[in-house]
Parts: structure tokens; C-alpha cells; sequence
């Protein structure tokens, strides 16, 4: 799996596209690229981006469109947008649909690379919610992450598999917060080997099954139809 942050680069003029990957690769960061909007939608869908870099003016559905619709699936990837148009307007509009960043052409490289850096970072961090320990204890239910076992209400002693033991653990550490499919599959899977949705659907019935009273009305452990899953309490 690899560690290095993840971009999307999204430009379809191939020589500044080239020149933008080899600086990015440069900074230790790894590029995906697309050349069209269509093909970046398809290609967030697939994968976790630490940060979307994205050109406005693009064949079939622009940068704009794009942002929009990352946006409205509850996705909160960082989005640096790069646009010839330089008016104030064209920026409030790129913001107000969602961009983090936004910076018009001709840039400065160092700039960018500068912006690149600083969102990424500010990402992670955000990304970092407050850890938990090596047990955790909710109802009459006890988890020990370390020991991969449970203990549900009734004594019962569950042997969990390590990637229950970490999709419970992002799970509990968003505590109330809808954590999305895409965030899980990064997290729990790594970045390549996607399982379906189904899969993780699985996984969330077994800890139904574990740990709710009812596990047709669950307290704990919730689908959020079309975004991701949540834990609350």
C-alpha cells in the first residue's frame, strides 16, 4: 500500500499536464491523471484522492460541474482549481461551488506546489480524529482492538478479523459522523484493492448481529444510503 499522498490531476492541455505530473511526482506526491471531466468523476468513484487538482475548462462537463457533483456526494476532498478565467467572479463561483483553492493560469510553479502542500497537510489533519485506546466499551459491549476479540451483551466472546477491528475503529473514532464509502475503502482496504459496496454492507450486518438488541433497528451501527456508514451512540 502506498503511503505517499494521492493526486488526481485533472488537465487536458497534455504538454502543461505533462510538466504539472513530473513536478508533483518530483514533491514525492502520487498522480493520477484525467483528461476530461467524465473521466474524473469515473476515476474518484474508483479511488481515495488526498487532493484533486482540476482545470476549469475542459472537454464535455468542466471544472465547475465537476466540483459540484464531488461535492453534493458528501465527498470532502480537497479541491485546488486552475482556471485562465481570472475574474473575481469566476473564483467566487468556483468557491462558492466547493473548491478549497483556486488559481488562475499563468501560475507560478513554486506557488502551486506551495498551495498543493498546504492543503494536503490541512486535510490530514482534519483527517486525524481523536484516537482511541485498546478497548473500547459501549452498551454492555467491550472491544479489545488489540486482542481482536469483543464481548457482547450477553458475555459472548466474538473473535473479530483485523479489518472488522479497523473498520470499527474508524468507525467509532467519527463518532456521529457519516464516514463515507470512499474514506473506509482507503482506510480499511488500502488504495487499489477495492471490495464492493456489498462487502462492507457485510460487514456492518455482523456487527448488527454482535452488538445490537434489534438488529433490524440498529442503535449503533447505520447505513447511510448512498454516502457511507455511521456509528452513534
Amino acid at each position: 500500500m502506498s503511503t505517499k499522498p494521492s493526486i488526481l490531476l485533472v488537465e487536458d492541455e497534455e504538454n502543461l499536464h505533462e510538466a504539472l505530473k513530473l513536478n508533483l511526482e518530483l514533491e514525492g506526491y502520487e498522480v493520477t491523471s484525467a483528461f476530461t471531466g467524465n473521466e474524473a468523476l469515473q476515476k474518484i468513484q474508483e479511488e481515495y484522492f488526498h487532493l484533486i487538482v482540476l482545470d476549469v475548462m475542459l472537454p464535455g462537463i468542466d471544472g465547475i460541474a465537476v466540483t459540484e457533483t464531488i461535492r453534493v456526494q458528501n465527498n470532502d476532498v480537497p479541491i485546488l482549481i486552475l482556471s485562465a478565467r481570472n475574474a473575481s467572479s469566476d473564483k467566487v463561483l468556483g468557491l462558492k461551488k466547493g473548491a478549497d483553492d483556486y488559481l488562475t493560469k499563468p501560475f507560478n510553479l513554486e506557488e502551486l506546489l506551495l498551495r498543493v502542500h498546504k492543503l494536503i497537510a490541512k486535510n490530514q489533519k482534519l483527517q486525524q480524529k481523536e484516537t482511541i485506546g485498546d478497548t473500547y466499551r459501549f452498551g454492555d459491549n467491550n472491544i479489545d482492538f488489540k486482542a481482536q476479540e469483543a464481548f457482547s451483551r450477553g458475555g459472548e466472546r466474538i473473535q473479530l478479523s483485523k479489518k472488522e477491528v479497523m473498520l470499527l475503529k474508524l468507525l467509532i473514532e467519527n463518532k456521529n459522523e457519516v464516514v463515507t464509502r470512499e474514506k473506509i475503502l482507503q482506510t480499511v482496504w488500502g488504495y487499489n484493492v477495492y471490495p464492493t459496496t456489498r462487502t462492507i454492507d457485510n460487514f456492518i450486518l455482523n456487527f448488527r448481529k454482535y452488538f445490537e438488541e434489534d438488529s433490524r433497528n440498529p442503535r449503533y451501527f447505520h447505513s447511510v444510503r448512498g454516502v457511507g456508514y455511521k456509528y452513534t451512540e
